[in-house]
C-alpha cells in the first residue's frame, strides 16, 4: 500500500520528516524516499531500497545533509518516490498514495499532449507517480492539476506535494480511500497516515482531511482550498489488518477497533477451548477482545520473530513470501500440548500460511484448532488500493472452491450472505482444506458497528463486491446526519 509524512515549520523539519517517515514502515516493500526544500529554492532528495532493510537504517546516515523547513517523505509499495518534476508550474516535489487501475488509459491521453514519461529504473515501467505530476503539469495552477487528478484516475489517489516557493499541499483521494490525518505544534504542521506519529513527535491532533479535500498547510495553519465531497469510501482493512494499532482514522482507533471485532466474534460464534490466542500481529488484539467477551485465558503459544524479517510480504517471490512466513512464528509448545485453542486472525487469502501453522500446531499435540477471522471472507480483489499482491482473482481460497463447484461463472452473490447455505458450504470446505476443527468469519454488520462509522462511509468491495462511492448507491443530501464530519479523535 505505502504511506507518507510531510512536515513544514518555522524551523528546520528534516526531524520531525524523518521519524513522522519511519512511522509508516509497516504499511510499504519496496523504496523509501525523502525530499526536503532547501533555502536556494532546490530539493534535496534521497531515495533507497527498503526491501530487505528498513527506512531507518538507510537513511539516519542521510540526515545531516538535510536542511530546510519543509519537506515530504515516502514508504512506498510501487514506484521509486518522491519524484521531483520541473513543468511550466515551476519545479515540485510529490509523493503517491493509492492504485490507479487506468494508467494506460492516462499514458494514452498524455501521450496526445506531447507529453514524455520515463520509465522507472527499478520496475521497467512508468510508474503512478510520475503519471500523476504529469496530468498535474497539464493545468494552469497546482491546485487545478490536483483537482484534475481526483477526476481523471479510477482506483484511488492521495498525494503530498512541495513547490518550489515552499508551499505544501495536502489532497485526499476522491472517495477518503485512504486518511491523510494533520497535526500541530508550535511553529509546524504535519500531514501524514498514520495518526499514532503525532504523540512522540509533540504533534496534537488537528482533524482527518475530507474526501478528495485539498488543503495547504503554512507552520501556522491548514487553509482549505477545495471543499471535501460529501461522500467517503474509506477502506475498512485499515481497521482489519493494516493499520496501526495505535492510529485512528476518522476519530476510530485500530486497536479498540479490533477489540470489538473479537468480541463480537466471541459473541456469534462460541465455543469451548481453553485460551484464545492471536496470530500476530494484528491477530493479537482481536483475540484479546476474544478472550475478554468469552471469559477465557489468553496465550500466546506463537511469538513472532521480527529483527530480521518484520514483514512476510517483503520478498517478492510468493513462495520465498511464505518460507519467511513460517520462519518468523516460533510456537511455545508447552502452551499448545494438550490444549484446546481458539485462534483470531485478519483474514485469509490463500489460506496457504494457515494452514501450515494449523498442521505445525497438531504435530506439537495441540488437542483442537478453533480458528475465528476478524472480516468476512475475501471474494473479490482490491481493485482501489494497492495492498494486495495478488496477481489473479483464483489466489483466493473461495474463489477457488467456487469455480470448482459452479465454474468461472457463478452467482458470486449467494456466496456473501452469511445464512446462506453456499457461503456455509464454502466455510465448511475451507475448514476442511485447512485441517481446521471449528472455522467461522465476522459478519459484515458485526464489522461494521465494531468500526464505527455508517456502513456507506466504508469500502467494504472485498467482501461483499459493492462500492458506495463509484457506483452512486448512496449520495448524501447537504444536511445529511451520515455525511462525512472532521471530527476529533475518539475509541
Amino acid at each position: 500500500m505505502g504511506g507518507f509524512c510531510g512536515v513544514v515549520s518555522k524551523g528546520d523539519c528534516v526531524s520531525d520528516l524523518f521519524f513522522g517517515t519511519d512511522y509508516h514502515s509497516h504499511l510499504g516493500t519496496h523504496r523509501g524516499g525523502m525530499a526536503v526544500l532547501k533555502a536556494d529554492g532546490t530539493f534535496h532528495r534521497s531515495i533507497h531500497n527498503i526491501q530487505n532493510a528498513p527506512f531507518r537504517s538507510k537513511f539516519e546516515h542521510d540526515l545531516a545533509s538535510f536542511a530546510g523547513n519543509v519537506g515530504i517523505g515516502v514508504i512506498s509499495d510501487t514506484d521509486p518516490q518522491p519524484l521531483v518534476m520541473c513543468s511550466k508550474l515551476g519545479t515540485f516535489a510529490l509523493v503517491t498514495v493509492g492504485l490507479i487501475s487506468n494508467m494506460d488509459e492516462l499514458k494514452g491521453e498524455l501521450f496526445r499532449c506531447n507529453m514524455q514519461l520515463q520509465y522507472s529504473t527499478t520496475s521497467g515501467m512508468v510508474g503512478p507517480t510520475e503519471v500523476v505530476s504529469a496530468l498535474i503539469a497539464t493545468r494552469n495552477s497546482i491546485v487545478e492539476g490536483l483537482k484534475y487528478v481526483h477526476e481523471k484516475i479510477r482506483g484511488s489517489c492521495s498525494i503530498l506535494l512541495v513547490d518550489d516557493k515552499g508551499r505544501f499541499y495536502a489532497s485526499r483521494d476522491k472517495w477518503g480511500r485512504t486518511p491523510i490525518v494533520l497535526g500541530k505544534k508550535d511553529g509546524s504542521m504535519i500531514a501524514l497516515q498514520e495518526s499514532c506519529a503525532l504523540a512522540n513527535l509533540g504533534y496534537d491532533y488537528v482533524r482527518d482531511l475530507g474526501p478528495g479535500e485539498i488543503a495547504e498547510l503554512t507552520p501556522e495553519a491548514d487553509i482549505t482550498l477545495v471543499e471535501p465531497g460529501r461522500k467517503m469510501a474509506i477502506c475498512s482493512f485499515l481497521w482489519v489488518y493494516y493499520g496501526y494499532p495505535a492510529s485512528s482514522y476518522e476519530g476510530r482507533n485500530v486497536e479498540m477497533t479490533r477489540y470489538r471485532c473479537g468480541s463480537a466474534l466471541a459473541k456469534r460464534t462460541p465455543t469451548e477451548a481453553d485460551a484464545a490466542c492471536g496470530i500476530p500481529d494484528s491477530g493479537t488484539s482481536h483475540a484479546l477482545g476474544y478472550a475478554h467477551e468469552a471469559g477465557m485465558k489468553f496465550a500466546r503459544p506463537f511469538v513472532k520473530y521480527t529483527p530480521t524479517w518484520a514483514r512476510s510480504f517483503m520478498p517478492q517471490d510468493q513462495r520465498q513470501r511464505e518460507h519467511v512466513a513460517s520462519m518468523k512464528l516460533i510456537p511455545i509448545p508447552g502452551l499448545i500440548k494438550d490444549r484446546r485453542l481458539v485462534f483470531c486472525d485478519d483474514s485469509i487469502v490463500r489460506g496457504t500460511q494457515l494452514g501450515k501453522q494449523a498442521a505445525k500446531l497438531y504435530s506439537l499435540g495441540c488437542r483442537e484448532t478453533h480458528m475465528r477471522i476478524a472480516c468476512p471472507p475475501l471474494v473479490y480483489p482490491c481493485k482501489f488500493i494497492n495492498f494486495s499482491r495478488s496477481k489473479s482473482v483464483y489466489d483466493l481460497i473461495t474463489r477457488r472452491y467456487i469455480r470448482g463447484h459452479e465454474g468461472e461463472n457463478a452467482d458470486i452473490d449467494k456466496y456473501i450472505d452469511p445464512d446462506g447455505e453456499p457461503y456455509k458450504k464454502m466455510v465448511e470446505f475451507i475448514r476442511e482444506k485447512l485441517n481446521l476443527t471449528s472455522l467461522a468469519f465476522q459478519r459484515i454488520d458485526d464489522l461494521v458497528k465494531a468500526i464505527g462509522l455508517p456502513e456507506d462511509q466504508l469500502c467494504t468491495y472485498c467482501w461483499t463486491g459493492r462500492d458506495y462511492a463509484e457506483t452512486g448507491d448512496c449520495y448524501h443530501c447537504p444536511n445529511c446526519p451520515c455525511a462525512p464530519v472532521n471530527g476529533t479523535q475518539a475509541g
